[in-house]
């Protein structure tokens, strides 16, 4: 059946071959396909027809009426068939997963969604899909064929002859209690959900947050890199010691106690440099052509593996005992006594002692020799997207893995450690080899497949976790990298080369393996950390499959791998940690990490409600009052449609922070009806928290949907925010356009926002002039004049303070004026309030003015003329409102009304207000005309006084000042003299 049956039918519906007919998809409609009739006389063929169709997708639904068609039912989500759920009002989960267990219908259910895929429901017969790997193949065998490698059969035996067999057991056990502490974190975490692409990276970065995962991500993926370049020379090291005429330099003669010995043979760094570049390239062409046939050869390389671990045992047991110059002296009870403590010497670069050799060996720089060797555990969670069932696969096979080759480290201690002197396990490097049954060429041919495999998982695994960390999108930098679903990371596998190859030049397995230690055990560190957090905070999502995990087995796996990379190396761990700290402030710089639902994101959301509930719900000390404003951004709807907020309020709102510290809370109100509106204040609301991210201020923002402006606010200031943590000061424009705009109903708003303030004792912060207000780049000069007239609880001497710790304003000076009703209490005023601002640690000076000179004309008298100018036009405006209103209530005959509200009016008290407004006004044009910023107390709207006239004092007081801050506090105090 051709796509083109399905897509081509009209406006009426779909219609298949059969009979059988598909009805458009309804713009509300959950389910994606529906069959609307089923023709008895349709062929079977027509049950194999598979359509597979995006959800989210709309189409118009236009019934076409069509001859045998079930009728169908029109509800809330559009036309659809009978349905017994439709009290619900949604599709059942029957139309929207096609569970088989409830229809009875060949339906497969679709798989979870993952991010930024788009979910698809396959009707008819399913998708044929890849062969699902089970516990044996798809996680053991990679693990026991990634972590049983080169160090098993060229260095363990060494190790024994330096460490001795009782500290090889310590190491053996130490490091396997640290990968297997490691499994089970894994365990855990793997089986809590569903796993993508990225292995480890992906558990991290979803436990402990982009910024852990990328850095700690980033640095397995060298680990694995520079995995691939050891097991590379190893597999070259051993062909050459098999077949030493292949090699190209003169091989050296060294001295084994400072004494001349049998000559022995040392393979060059210039041989290993070549044939490793050679066979690193080798390999890249194989990975080229694609993960299935690594897949494939992966069982041929395992065999021979096993095969010559068994022919190692046996030629342990058949070991001759009659030549003892060769050193092997079979299992022996003398030989093991001897191999028994330790011999710490020093070697040449070939690891053959010398006394006069550079390098010193220890129990610390054994285990970092050594824990490569039970590196390997993540290859299972690496192929999680192949597993038939990864919660059942990865516990199981990753623990089993590591519990086997524990033991068979373990067992080989004994065994190597009484089979042959300690000078044959200091100087025969392929021991392994010598005592092989039959031959030794099985050992070697062993080595070379096993070595060559690992390279080859290591070269496959370490671009696939490029790409992985390249597709989430988080650095721009690995763009590059990124790779479309199901295909080959070619980019990736090159710079993986490039990095192989660099440390194969470098030649020395011994140097290269401290490296890779240091890197697995930063990864192994992250993993156990996870498990950690997540076990600690167990929030309802952490309920893993795997139940025997506990915070503190974590805990001491993560603590273990810490002191492990401390005993191998201080300077490698520091390097390593330096490294990864780098990456992590790089991305949480140039990154674009979202949000995974991390652990780290749980923990602060766990602080924040303990700390919460410490505040507990009494009042804050003013010690530790912070100011928590809620930024009104739209109070007067004279702003483009675009424009969520005004531009310069995000500035204004840092400015009440000190060093950034705090939070802001922006709310915007949509008048309507909530449910027909929901949608557009989400939008609103999203619109608004870009605009916060990008002016860089520290809030939150809010849509509330309301009937209309005054009772949305009164909800605002009743509900938001929670215990101690309420916003406490209201900040918001003054109208300055409401007379030039003719808008009528701004002074009724106007007054109606601060009493709803003034009663629910918040502090009003009111900015005249917020067009001029300084960006952080605009630095001001002059004063800060503060027009301190009542007491507010040191709200206005705190924002001062506040402004003062901005650049833009760090340059002014701060100028308290007071004002004083008799000539006789300046001097004692002005005292007090030098004594009060030296206790509040203010420096400030204190200008004390008397209401007797305001009636004193200043010298050229031109801010009087222009205040007086002011104040006849609004004399005359009040006087008309005055009027008007009085005309109506008696042509009415009722009582006076303002805004639909009986009010009081006295034009006497009216025309005291104005005078008083007049005259503080020209005190400031008078003292503050150059002033940065003024501060000012903001008078309480008077009782039963038309709202029109509070407007007019408001106009009259902000004339002709560029740029005004009128603060009201509340009933309590904000600064305290004492420490």
């Amino acid at each position: 059946m051709n796509n083109g049956d399905l897509e081509g039918g009209g406006d009426g519906g779909f219609h298949a071959k059969g009979g059988r007919k598909y009805s458009p998809v309804g713009a509300h409609d959950r389910a994606v396909l529906e069959m609307s009739s089923i023709d008895p006389g349709s062929s079977s063929d027509s049950h194999s027809s598979v359509r597979k169709i995006k959800v989210g997708t709309q189409g118009k639904m236009d019934s076409d009426g069509s001859e045998g068609s079930v009728p169908e039912n029109r509800g809330a989500n559009g036309p659809h068939r009978e349905n017994k759920l439709e009290l619900f009002g949604f599709d059942s989960l029957v139309n929207i997963l096609g569970l088989k267990s409830m229809t009875g219908e060949q339906i497969p259910a679709p798989s979870s969604p993952r991010d930024r895929e788009d979910v698809s429901i396959t009707s008819g017969r399913p998708k044929p899909s890849d062969v699902k790997l089970g516990t044996m193949m798809g996680v053991f065998v990679p693990c026991l064929q990634s972590i049983l490698g080169i160090i098993y059969y060229i260095r363990f035996s060494w190790i024994i002859g330096m460490g001795g067999i009782g500290e090889s057991l310590l190491l053996v056990s130490l490091c396997g209690m640290c990968t297997f502490l490691t499994g089970i974190s894994l365990s855990a975490i793997a089986t809590n959900g569903a796993m993508k692409g990225g292995g480890p990276y992906y558990l991290i970065g979803r436990a402990l947050g982009p910024e852990v995962g990328v850095s700690i991500g980033l640095c397995f993926f060298l680990g694995n890199a520079v995995a691939g370049a050891l097991y590379v020379l190893g597999a070259v090291e051993t062909f050459l010691k098999a077949l030493p005429s292949a090699g190209i330099f003169t091989e050296t003669t060294t001295k084994v106690n400072g004494t001349v010995s049998e000559p022995i043979q040392s393979i060059s760094t210039h041989d290993l440099q070549i044939y490793g570049i050679v066979v690193t390239i080798i390999l890249c062409l194989i990975v080229f052509g694609g993960v299935k046939i690594i897949n494939r050869v992966a069982p041929a390389f395992l065999i021979p593996v096993l095969f010559s671990v068994f022919c190692i045992f046996v030629g342990v047991f058949l070991a001759k005992k009659d030549d003892p110059e060769s050193g092997v002296t079979g299992l022996s009870l003398e030989s093991f006594k001897n191999n028994w403590s330790s011999d710490y010497q020093n070697t040449n670069d070939a690891g053959i002692p010398d006394a006069e050799g550079n390098a010193h060996w220890n129990f610390n720089a054994l285990v970092g020799l050594f824990f490569p060797a039970v590196t390997g555990i993540m290859a299972g969670s690496n192929r999680s997207a192949s597993l038939k069932d990864t919660q059942r696969s990865i516990p199981i096979g990753t623990l089993a893995a590591t519990l086997t080759t524990t033991v068979l480290y373990l067992v080989s201690v004994f065994l190597f450690g009484a089979v042959a002197t300690r000078d044959k396990l200091l100087t025969d490097r392929l021991l392994t080899a010598t005592i092989a049954w039959p031959f030794p060429a099985i050992v070697h041919i062993g080595i070379i497949l096993s070595t060559l495999g690992a390279a080859l998982q290591s070269l496959t695994g370490a671009p696939r976790l490029l790409a992985a960390i390249a597709n989430d999108e988080i650095l721009p930098v690995l763009n590059y990298f990124r790779v479309a679903d199901g295909g080959e990371p070619y980019v990736a596998t090159l710079f993986t080369a490039f990095v192989c190859m660099g440390c194969v030049i470098i030649g020395n397995l011994d140097l290269i393996t401290p490296t890779v230690t240091m890197f697995f055990l930063l990864c192994y560190t992250g993993v156990n950390s996870s498990c950690f957090l997540l076990d600690l905070l167990d929030a309802p999502s952490w309920r893993p499959r795997w139940k025997f995990h506990h915070w503190s087995l974590s805990l001491l796996g993560a603590s273990l791998c810490i002191v492990i990379m401390f005993l191998i190396s201080w300077s490698f761990t520091v390097v390593s940690l330096a490294l990864a700290s780098l990456i992590y402030y790089y991305v949480s710089i140039k990154g674009k990490a979202g949000d995974w639902g991390d652990g780290i994101k749980s923990a602060y959301f766990q602080l924040a409600l303990r700390s919460l509930r410490s505040l507990g719900a009494n009042q804050v000390h003013p010690k530790n009052w912070y100011p928590i404003p809620l930024v009104f951004c739209r109070p007067w709807g004279k702003l483009p449609e675009n424009v969520p907020c005004h531009p310069k309020l995000a500035d204004f709102a840092n400015c009440m922070k000190k060093k950034g510290r705090g939070m802001s809370i922006f709310v915007n109100i949509l008048d309507g009806d909530y449910h027909e509106r929901a949608e557009d204040a989400k939008a609103a609301c999203k619109q608004l928290e870009t605009y916060i991210n990008y002016k860089n201020c520290e809030g939150v923002a809010e849509i509330v949907v309301a009937p209309n402006m005054g009772e949305g606010f009164r909800g605002i200031v009743q509900t938001m925010g929670l215990g101690n943590l309420k916003p406490n000061i209201v900040v918001m424009r003054y109208p300055e356009i409401w007379r030039r705009e003719n808008l009528k109903e701004i002074p009724a708003r106007f007054v109606g926002i601060i009493n709803d303030c003034i009663v629910a004792n918040k502090a009003v912060v009111i900015v005249k002039g917020l067009d001029e207000w300084p960006n952080e780049y605009q630095r001001q000069y002059g004063t800060i004049d503060l027009y301190w007239i009542v007491r507010d609880g040191g709200l206005m001497l705190l924002l001062s303070q506040l402004l003062l710790t901005k650049d833009s304003f760090e340059s002014c000076k701060i100028q308290v004026f007071c004002i004083a009703e008799e000539d006789s209490d300046a001097e004692g005023l002005k005292a007090d309030v030098k004594k009060f601002l030296y206790d509040l640690r203010m420096q400030a000076e204190v200008i004390v003015i008397t209401i007797k000179s305001w009636d004193v004309q200043p010298e050229g008298g031109s801010q009087q003329d222009e205040s007086l100018e002011a104040f006849t036009a609004a004399q005359q405006r009040v006087s008309g409102y005055l009027a008007e209103i009085k005309e109506t209530a008696k042509k009415e005959g009722t009582p006076l009304m303002a805004d639909g509200k009986p009010v009081v009016v006295n034009e006497q008290q009216a025309e005291k207000f104005l005078y008083t407004t007049l005259k503080l006004n020209s005190t400031i044009l008078r003292y503050s005309r150059m002033a940065a910023v003024v501060l000012v107390s903001l008078p309480p709207p008077p009782v039963n006084h038309p709202a029109y006239c509070y407007m007019e004092y408001m106009d009259l007081l902000v004339e002709n000042v560029p740029r005004l801050l009128m603060v009201r506090g509340y009933r309590r105090d904000v600064v305290t003299l004492f420490t």
